[in-house]
């Protein structure tokens, strides 16, 4: 008897040595986790043998096909930061997840103003924000909202004020929002700004030098859509570029060029 429990200790740290652990972190959202677990692959016993939560281990009954993380049990205050860990044993079906979008906030906030200043200076006023997640500010470029920065919010359900200095215009008119990202995205109204910033213009040399007349952002896309140069400045090198049809975003405007 006493030889079949060595074995037996020895055949379980075998399992054990080789597990792993599948991590999800996210935002306590006063809902719990559900877990779809499996059979071993001997047949015996189910895949995950433990589960923690910020590093305390739950209690929960995890033999099961499927079981539920009570996360009530820790006091978790909502918004609080989560991690949860699952340790399962080697050479079974992955545990999954099957909720995992109620660890991520959800974007509630409500503008009570928003304003921008001839400088660039964007002001918006918030109220009803509903946990932690940044504000990211765009500028509506080249047929498209362009990421221009974030700001952390505050995450509680008061009258916030944030600020934001736009360091980039192109010539015209400057479009700008802001947006949270979650389980969905929420976007604010638009605010607009004419800027003095002259109008930017382009020209390629002979070495195959994109110049432009202005400091700009700028991307260089091919025929297929894909981005093939990005950055910021006064000029481009496309020699290493095939020969082809590009298309160049920069200021707030888009061309074609033809790379020979």
């Amino acid at each position: 008897m006493k030889a079949v429990s060595i074995y037996l200790i020895i055949f379980l740290s075998s399992i054990y040595l080789h597990a792993g652990v599948i991590f999800v972190e996210g935002k306590y959202q006063n809902k719990n986790i559900y877990v779809q677990n499996a059979y071993t692959s001997f047949g015996v016993g189910y895949c995950v043998y433990a589960v923690y939560v910020n590093d305390k281990l739950t209690n929960d009954e995890i033999n099961s096909t499927a079981f539920e993380i009570d996360l009530e049990q820790f006091q978790l205050k909502y918004g609080q930061n989560i991690t949860i860990k699952i340790f399962h044993k080697d050479g079974c079906t992955l545990p999954r997840i099957l909720n995992p979008d109620v660890l991520k906030s959800i974007p509630s906030f409500e503008i009570i103003n928003m304003n921008i200043t001839n400088n660039g200076l964007i002001t918006w006023k918030t109220k009803n924000e509903n946990g932690s997640l940044p504000y990211i500010i765009e500028q509506f470029k080249w047929n498209k909202w362009v990421y221009v920065g974030e700001v952390q919010n505050v995450g509680t359900h008061g009258e916030h004020n944030y600020s934001f200095q736009v360091s980039a215009f192109h010539f015209g008119e400057n479009k700008f929002r802001v947006k949270q990202v979650g389980c969905r995205t929420k976007v604010s109204h638009e605010v607009k700004m004419i800027s003095s910033t002259p109008l930017c213009i382009f020209s390629v040399s002979k070495n195959k030098i994109v110049n432009f007349s202005c400091e700009t952002l700028y991307e260089v896309y091919n025929l297929y859509g894909y981005i093939v140069k990005r950055g910021y400045g006064t000029r481009i090198n496309i020699a290493t570029l095939q020969k082809g049809s590009y298309y160049i975003c920069y200021d707030n405007s888009i061309t074609e060029i033809k790379k020979k």
